[in-house]
């Protein structure tokens, strides 16, 4: 009954999911040639070996995966990779990491669209990164007795109450699952809670510590703050949704009264974002540039829009201060990934919304390297005292990068438990 109930959901939700996934987009979006992808209509392989198959939903799995891919192409440069991802972005991230990874669009999660790709691909392991667990696709890959691996696994205890609803669902899960390689002991505890068996659970560490930022983003982050002003206050708001820009240029409003010369980089989480904040700053009557309009704000414009796609690395590079978004409006969200802006060496001030990353978060607090603010004039005073004492900004990005050593490992160990399988 379950199963009838969700497919049914999944016939009226689809229409929707394909228009922000292929309507919306624009004519440059590679979702556009590539559509029947989503059905299971895939191109086969170039090898006819059966690949590891990757899935990473989007641009911060993508990354997170980048560690694994790169032990497996080193150790085992026979094995064949195969990632897929839902959004564009994620698929752009890819092609950026190595033109020798094959692509695919995941199927949606029609029984049908699996099994095509299943019959296409015939991939010999599956490797889920994170939690993004999709009911038919799990059945068909199970039942095709492909071994699937949920690899840096992660359950709030926010969302074990909501997922707690549909308990049974987890049930199906446990069966169908090999094991789960879960990042913390709080997001094991949580999936036993919800019926996964002890003995499907491991717990590896958290991936996202062991990101390394290759030198050649860190030279673009230098470029592009030379551009902006190697001696002006720069400070970073990435990933913001509705709701929350608003706030954020308030807090740089008031910024700009003790620090007239400041800037803001904001960059919004979803593309669709990047016309509503612009004219959200008409609004407020702040002047401002658009980064993909290839030109630099002047010293009389105090906001620069990051309306491209996968340059967070740089953008983060280029400032001096990270707000992280996704935590100054109460919702699922969540807040973002804060590691990024870390293992940059950068200050991190998030709001108190970072439920999906709070042990990370806590981590970070107890060695100095991040504050928490509750609303724009608590944003606006963090920023003026970090710029006032520039002292204090190098040693809270030190600090940050302390804990990204402290705790790295876990790839290693993610490879450990897997690699008896990669033969």
């Amino acid at each position: 009954m379950i199963r009838l109930i969700y497919n049914f959901i999944l016939i009226l939700v689809f229409p929707i999911f394909f228009t922000v996934l292929y309507i919306k987009k624009t004519k440059k979006s590679s979702i556009r040639k590539r559509w029947k992808e989503y059905f299971g209509n895939v191109p086969r392989l170039k090898y006819k070996q059966k690949p590891i198959w990757i899935h990473a939903s989007s641009v911060g799995e993508v990354i997170t995966a980048f560690p694994i891919i790169k032990f497996l192409k080193k150790n085992y440069p026979n094995e064949k990779i195969l990632i897929t991802t839902t959004t564009s972005t994620g698929a752009e991230q890819v092609k950026k990491f190595s033109s020798s990874i094959e692509h695919r669009y995941m199927p949606i999660d029609f029984v049908f669209a699996v099994e095509n790709f299943l019959q296409t691909i015939k991939p010999k392991k599956m490797l889920i990164m994170e939690t993004e667990l999709w009911p038919n696709t799990i059945r068909a890959v199970n039942k095709a007795g492909i071994p699937i691996i949920i690899v840096n696994a992660r359950l709030s205890k926010h969302s074990m109450q909501r997922y707690k609803k549909v308990n049974n669902l987890f049930h199906f899960f446990a069966k169908n699952i090999n094991h789960f390689l879960c990042q913390y002991q709080t997001d094991a505890e949580n999936f036993i809670t919800l019926g996964i068996p002890r003995n499907k659970i491991f717990v590896t560490g958290s991936i996202k510590f062991d990101l390394h930022i290759d030198h050649h983003i860190l030279n673009k982050g230098k470029q592009l703050r030379s551009q902006l002003g190697s001696d002006r206050p720069i400070w970073v708001a990435v990933s913001t949704h509705h709701g929350e820009e608003r706030q954020i240029l308030v807090a740089h409003y008031q910024l700009l009264s003790d620090l007239p010369n400041s800037l803001l980089i904001i960059a919004p989480r979803h593309p669709e974002r990047f016309n509503a904040v612009a004219k959200l700053c008409e609004e407020k009557a702040f002047k401002y540039s658009r980064r993909s309009k290839n030109k630099q704000p002047t010293n009389k414009e105090h906001i620069y829009i990051a309306d491209t796609m996968g340059e967070m690395l740089t953008i983060i590079g280029a400032a001096d201060i990270c707000f992280m978004g996704g935590s100054l409006i109460e919702g699922k969200i969540g807040g973002h990934n804060v590691l990024e802006p870390a293992a940059l060496a950068k200050p991190i001030l998030t709001g108190p919304n970072y439920f999906n990353f709070s042990t990370i978060v806590h981590k970070l607090q107890k060695h100095g390297a991040i504050q928490i603010i509750y609303n724009p004039t608590e944003l606006a005073n963090a920023l003026k005292k970090l710029f006032k004492f520039p002292n204090k900004i190098d040693r809270m990005g030190n600090n940050a990068v302390a804990v990204m050593k402290m705790n790295q490992g876990a790839t290693g160990k993610t490879i450990d438990f897997i690699q008896n399988d990669v033969k």
